[in-house]
């Protein structure tokens, strides 16, 4: 019950700020005035404010109170970072993640429990696992990626939306050839070397967008020439920005203005030590802008060569038709063993491990 009600009050208060209830610089109710209109007790209105300031919809002000935040009318409310790292490895070994975070024994996804859903999956499924996969990945992987998305990221994403590969620059690849060369792509500077080479290597015409300390700059953005930007809005690598609200809401602006198409690179995301999931700009958007990439690489393990891309209704037809050939790069058995972790829980409940460590860290 006390879960239900900090996270009521949280999106009741977001929803406020987004709709302009509070406008950026306007002071909100004190967390003590909040607890008597709910007739709850402080405690979970801090939980409630601590995610408000988490993802940057409000500010603290020492003796002053709590600020609303958000404005997604391009002004930055924070400055510019230091250029530095930008050719470093993103790290998915036990040393220090990108997400900055040096990983503890709860990262590392059980071995012995992979072993025993590999057995479970040898033993149900002898024939299948045989059978080549379908081009977009098994309708059971697919299936159930769908409803974690939609129970855990609150991302409504059809299976027939959801493509399977191996691993996220493989998917990026097949993101490039299904729009083409005619675009220009946005990268962030820095970012993570590897974005870049892959779009070299593929004959692509990029742009490098500067980051402040909430995403990319928004004078950048503004004046960019680039009608696809590829993002990583939690904790891009190596600088550790985190996109703030308003800068989400932002980029959804500017790809809805100048009919762009966000790359949303969720990777390790599901680690945040926040209380709840960070919210997606897939799950923000309600215009098909967004095509939405993750992997199993730092989550399970680096030698889980999986990934996926949720493709909005408005791309998945242009999809089919481009790639729609490709054969799936991901083994059946492989597929199926995901599947079985996701559907009985196990994934879920290691992320919670992780998150719950990651709190006592901090």
């Amino acid at each position: 019950m006390k879960n239900s009600i900090y996270l009521k009050i949280y999106e009741d208060m977001r929803k406020s700020i987004v709709e302009g209830a509070y406008k950026a610089g306007e002071k909100i109710p004190s967390k003590r005035v909040c607890a008597e209109n709910y007739g709850v007790s402080v405690i979970s209105v801090e939980h409630a404010y601590e995610l408000l300031l988490e993802e940057g919809y409000i500010v603290s002000k020492e003796k002053s109170g709590y600020f609303a935040a958000f404005d997604d009318a391009g002004a930055d409310l924070f400055g510019g970072i230091e250029e530095s790292g930008r050719n470093q490895e993103r790290s998915s070994t036990p040393a220090v993640s990108s997400a900055g975070l040096t990983p503890t024994d709860a990262d590392v996804f059980p071995g012995a429990l992979y072993a025993r859903r590999a057995r479970q999956v040898l033993s149900a499924y002898p024939d299948v696992i045989l059978r080549k996969s379908p081009n977009f990945g098994t309708e059971y992987l697919r299936d159930t990626l769908s409803k974690y998305l939609a129970r855990s990221r609150h991302m409504s994403a059809s299976p027939d939306n959801i493509i399977v590969g191996a691993g996220a620059e493989y998917l990026y690849g097949l993101i490039f050839q299904t729009l083409g060369k005619k675009r220009i792509y946005g990268i962030e500077e820095p970012s993570y070397y590897r974005i870049e080479q892959i779009y070299e290597s593929l004959g692509a015409d990029i742009r490098r967008l500067k980051l402040a300390k909430n995403g990319i700059k928004s004078d950048a953005l503004a004046q960019t020439d680039a009608n696809t930007i590829h993002i990583t809005p939690y904790r891009s690598y190596p600088s550790g920005v985190t996109a703030s609200a308003s800068k989400k809401r932002e980029y959804l602006k500017w790809a809805g203005e100048k009919g762009g198409i966000i790359i949303e690179d969720d990777f390790e995301s599901e680690f945040t030590p926040s209380r709840k999931p960070e919210d997606t700009l897939f799950s923000l958007d309600d215009r098909g802008l967004v095509i939405y990439v993750n992997t199993f690489t730092r989550t399970i393990s680096p030698s889980i060569r999986i990934a996926y891309m949720v493709v909005p209704d408005t791309l998945i037809g242009v999809f089919k038709e481009n790639i729609g050939f490709y054969s799936c790069t991901v083994s059946t058995f492989e597929q199926y063993i995901l599947a079985e972790i996701i559907a009985g829980g196990d994934f879920e409940r290691h992320i919670n491990r992780v998150r719950r460590a990651h709190r006592r860290k901090n």
